[in-house]
């Protein structure tokens, strides 16, 4: 029979029954996922298929044979109203990728419209532009990927998008996430939203990301955030601060957390409904605000028992113009290493300080080792994330060449990726 992808069918095999949406599939195969969230493939030649509706509509009428709660673009649909606009900026990664049957990996071969095509229900739920910015895996993005990621949204906004979605590699999301957060001060939603598994995967979790992304995009939350499994079920989504979000675990679907914050809140994936955790910026409430510029020569270096402070003396004789270190504990270095901090900074090169924990605040205050950082002129990076600390380093030292400004701008919160209290 004729099927396409988007369409509702239901399947019957060996006397089992399974429904679900049809996914991009090969040449004699049919790849469907099921209400449970799982996909399954079959045989077209093997099963019986019935066709129960195109697009994702349901000839009983509605959104998943008429079961579930309407999404918010069914509502405006219905209304009247026209639907918000969003763009949609394709990066690559696994929420656009797919398996290359050839060689059995997965490969960033969806675009933007391909997303669209896959995921119907997301144009129910906002009018949608799609845009290809590049076609790679996250660990191929760098600071000039990054800026011109932001050149895009902003344009995106300029030409009147009521929020802006970007697909993005799991693996450095929190770096765009970051980068993002100080580049662009926004007047409406920014999301960062990936997949940990492929769409042709089993248990692919691109779809639900990709419908609570859509979600908050049309929301009043305008800041940038990262929008991923909450649990392991598809039950909710959380919604991450831009600067606050690190990746937590290689696969599961839940890998996503904030650190050191509450998430901003969570996207209902069955009521379609968001409740909000913490305090955030509203839609409207500030104009758009774009300073671009990011440094790349800065680096992280993870300080371990025993490493030999020459180190340093690579990235400070190489001409690098800044350095977090991720010391341990309360934020600590072998006192070996105290020496070169001050060749650093005396050499105008900012040294940030930040844990290995995650959890907590650093405090060289405590202990003699920490007063001597201070001394030879470390700055405390608070309860900042180790790589949202590199990435302000890079993006401060793209604003300013003069050390003290750099200095001061390091140590304020320029956009929530320090809080007044660590979260407890």
């Amino acid at each position: 029979m004729e099927f396409k992808q988007g369409d509702r069918v239901r399947i019957e095999k060996n006397g089992t029954v399974y429904e679900g949406k049809v996914m991009p599939s090969m040449e004699g195969y049919i790849t469907i996922k099921m209400n449970s969230g799982y996909n399954a493939g079959f045989s077209t030649d093997k099963v019986k298929i019935t066709l129960l509706g195109n697009n994702g509509e349901n000839k009983n009428g509605g959104r998943n044979g008429g079961k579930g709660p309407k999404t918010a673009g069914e509502e405006v649909q219905k209304s009247g109203k026209k639907l918000p606009k969003v763009a949609i900026l394709s990066t690559g990664g696994t929420i656009a990728s797919k398996i290359d049957y050839r060689t059995g990996a997965v490969t960033s071969q969806f675009t933007a419209d391909d997303i669209l095509a896959a995921i119907p229900e997301l144009r129910e739920i906002a009018d949608f532009k799609g845009r290809v910015i590049s076609s790679i895996l996250s660990e191929n993005m760098d600071s000039e990927s990054w800026q011109n990621l932001a050149r895009a949204v902003v344009e995106e906004i300029e030409a009147g998008a009521d929020g802006v979605i970007v697909t993005h590699g799991t693996d450095t999301m929190m770096y765009t996430a970051a980068a993002l957060s100080f580049m662009i001060e926004t007047p409406v939603p920014i999301v960062i939203v990936g997949s940990q598994r492929s769409a042709d995967r089993p248990s692919s979790d691109n779809a639900m990301n990709a419908i609570c992304a859509a979600l908050v995009a049309i929301s009043d939350i305008a800041e940038v955030s990262v929008v991923m499994h909450g649990t392991t079920s598809d039950d909710f989504c959380e919604i991450h601060r831009g600067t606050k979000v690190r990746k937590m675990h290689t696969s599961r679907r839940d890998a996503f957390k904030s650190i050191n914050s509450r998430p901003i809140g969570i996207v209902d994936y069955d009521t379609r409904e968001i409740k909000t955790f913490i305090d955030y910026i509203k839609r409207g409430e500030r104009p758009l605000k774009f300073k671009s510029g990011m440094e790349p020569k800065c680096a992280l270096v993870k300080f371990t028992p025993g490493s030999s402070p020459e180190i340093l003396d690579h990235y400070i004789d190489s001409g690098y113009r800044g350095l977090v270190l991720e010391g341990t504990g309360l934020g600590h270095v072998s006192t070996k290493w105290i020496p070169r901090i001050q060749k650093a900074t005396d050499a105008k090169m900012p040294v940030i300080v930040m844990s290995q924990c995650l959890n907590g605040r650093i405090c060289d205050r405590v202990y003699d080792t920490g007063r001597d950082m201070l001394k030879a002129g470390a700055i405390e990076g608070e309860d900042t994330l180790p790589e949202t600390a590199l990435v302000k380093l890079m993006w401060v030292l793209g604003q300013t060449d003069e050390f003290d400004e750099a200095v001061k701008m390091l140590r304020e919160d320029l956009s929530g990726e320090i809080t007044k209290c660590c979260f407890k």
